[in-house]
């Protein structure tokens, strides 16, 4: 029986594994692999195939049950409320790349829209694609402030794995020159339209902190030759991206990272497979491998290795960090600093402002491009003339368009004219959306709930998070400046607006995990390692100190493959 154990457990044992197949856990799978680890990568939800697997891709609008892919209020409100707070996340084109709430609850002490994607490929399928480098502003802020814990680490110290990222996802963008906005490895930039360059030299003029450029994004426009061997191709400019891309265009785990991983021999990926614990070994204080559950039958196994990755994201990741106790850890894997769960963050948005423009009635634009302007940070940027009543800063996002045929949808009409009308584009409008940066905050957190469980029979979450003082204040300046640069720029009826909003909804959750110098005040150290425990890696969003007010993935992709090649580095070595 002994040899039987033996026998079995050297079947199960790998070199790593990787709890995630997302945007960092793919990174992950790849860096390891190519670097001749046995790499298993589990996914809790389904197998999705890059092409094979995106049923909406080639819909046409008429092909679906209602006008815009609408779903019922009656199907929303029983599968997927908290889903379809986004607006646009819950259609008949793309309900199938995301979870449903009836299935995989949760509950909230203060509104928090947690949205999620359970499959192979994780959020890499629908996530909104910006990818900006942090600098030292962001990452000294926190020691500068006094806020929170210090950052362990700089930007000269992501800055080559941000070169690495960069070269191999590919991210269209224009060098703009800003320290507080570094510059990257960039295919072509995507084309502001007529509206927008007007836009971009009368605030430039005006104000003259401010930047406005082509917003920084993971779509090819010029693909390498690296690129091109994985069957990624340039960006087409459909912009039906939350369907799948079947060009490869945009970065996807699953046609690119993965792919890449598999064509090394090295990768082994299992779906529905839901890791529900860290198995320790007291012994060799380290841990040993994971348990995990069949999403399907719900049978049990345990699986072994070396080094492990959790790149689940930010609450899921440090979920199966509580529901991984034990003698050593009886508050959580890694609690040691009792910080595990706290300091959430998230970016705070859906404030701004939108115009009417006049003019420029005999232009347009060629496709539909899949990205928008971008306004970099320009508050509170080290000197007195940027500095306001609150710490930190925020960018915008937008963009100018015209009117199409929908304008007349609820217009009664017929006959020739209201045809020939509806042939010519309408008129010109332009808005901006900031997304601001949220302090950490111990009080903002995630608990486990063992009253309420999944489909799994698994416990839940309890989320209580909310936008404190700082961030109210920021919102009144987020505004107010978006009316200020509309106005400068000549466009008429400029309305500011702030809409209903909670934590979550930004989808970049952050701060579970943190990194930092001190173990008794942080989880994770310089490497991503938890600190009581080395051979396990964390990566992803829970592992962040702050959260800038830049989309992060780009900086989870850097920091994961910043850390797989310490892991490799130190298994050689014997230390793990």
């Amino acid at each position: 029986m002994a040899n039987l154990n033996t026998l079995a457990r050297e079947k199960n044992t790998y070199d790593a594994i990787v709890v995630g197949s997302g945007i960092s856990g793919g990174w992950a799978a790849k860096e390891l692999a190519e670097k001749g680890l046995k790499t298993l990568v589990l996914e809790r939800g389904r197998q999705v195939r890059h092409i094979a697997d995106y049923p909406t891709v080639n819909t046409p609008p008429w092909a679906f049950r209602f006008p815009g892919a609408r779903v019922p209020q009656d199907e929303i409100d029983s599968r997927y409320a908290k889903q379809a707070r986004t607006g646009y996340t819950i259609t008949d084109a793309t309900k199938h790349f995301y979870i449903r709430d009836d299935q995989h609850p949760y509950s909230e002490t203060r509104r928090f829209d947690w949205i999620r994607s359970y499959q192979v490929g994780g959020r890499s399928l629908v996530w909104g694609r910006q990818s900006y480098r942090w600098s030292d502003l962001d990452f000294e802020a926190n020691a500068r402030e006094g806020v929170a814990v210090d950052w362990p680490i700089r930007y000269a110290d992501l800055a080559p794995w941000y070169d690495h990222v960069e070269e191999f996802i590919g991210v269209s963008g224009q060098a703009e020159g800003l320290p507080h906005l570094p510059d990257g490895r960039f295919q072509p930039p995507m084309d502001m339209n007529c509206v927008e360059k007007h836009m971009k030299s009368a605030v430039e003029g005006r104000f003259r902190e401010r930047r406005v450029t082509i917003g920084r994004t993971a779509h090819i426009t010029q693909p390498t030759e690296a690129q091109k061997a994985l069957g990624r191709t340039a960006c087409q400019h459909q912009n039906q991206c939350s369907r799948g891309c079947v060009f490869g265009a945009y970065f996807a785990s699953n046609s690119s990272t993965l792919l890449a991983a598999n064509n090394t021999g090295n990768l082994t990926l299992q779906p529905d497979a839901v890791v529900t614990s860290i198995i320790f070994d007291p012994v060799k204080n380290r841990a040993s491998g994971v348990r995990v559950r069949d999403a399907e039958t719900g049978d049990e196994v345990e699986l072994y290795a070396r080094v492990i990755f959790l790149c689940a994201s930010a609450l899921n990741s440090a979920w199966l960090m509580m529901n991984s106790t034990s003698n050593r850890f009886p508050d959580g894997f890694g609690n040691g600093s009792g910080q595990l769960g706290r300091n959430v963050m998230d970016h705070h948005f859906l404030v701004g402002a939108s115009a009417d423009v006049e003019g420029w009635e005999d232009r347009y634009y060629k496709g539909r491009r899949p990205n928008g302007f971008y306004i970099p940070r320009f508050r509170n940027l080290g000197d007195a003339a940027t500095k306001k009543d609150f710490l930190r800063g925020y960018g915008y996002q937008g963009g100018a368009s015209r009117q199409g045929w929908q304008r007349l949808v609820a217009e009664l009409g017929f006959g020739k004219e209201m045809k020939d009308e509806l042939m010519d584009p309408g008129a010109w409008t332009i808005g901006m959306t900031a997304f601001g940066e949220m302090l950490p905050d111990p009080s903002n957190r995630i608990t486990l709930n063992k009253d309420v469980r999944d489909m799994h029979g698994l416990p839940t979450l309890t989320i209580d998070v909310g936008l404190g003082d700082n961030e109210l204040r920021m919102r009144k300046d987020m505004q107010s400046a978006a009316v200020e640069m509309l106005e400068a720029s000549g466009f008429r009826n400029v309305r500011g607006y702030e809409r209903s909003y909670g934590p979550g909804l930004g989808i970049h959750e952050m701060g579970t995990a943190r990194m930092g110098r001190d173990p008794k005040t942080s989880v994770l150290n310089a490497h991503n390692q938890v600190h009581e425990c080395l051979n396990v890696y964390v990566t992803d969003g829970a592992a962040m100190t702050s959260a800038s007010c830049v989309n992060p993935s780009l900086t989870y992709m850097a920091l994961t493959a910043r850390a797989a090649d310490h892991a490799v580095s130190a298994l050689k070595r014997g230390e793990l």
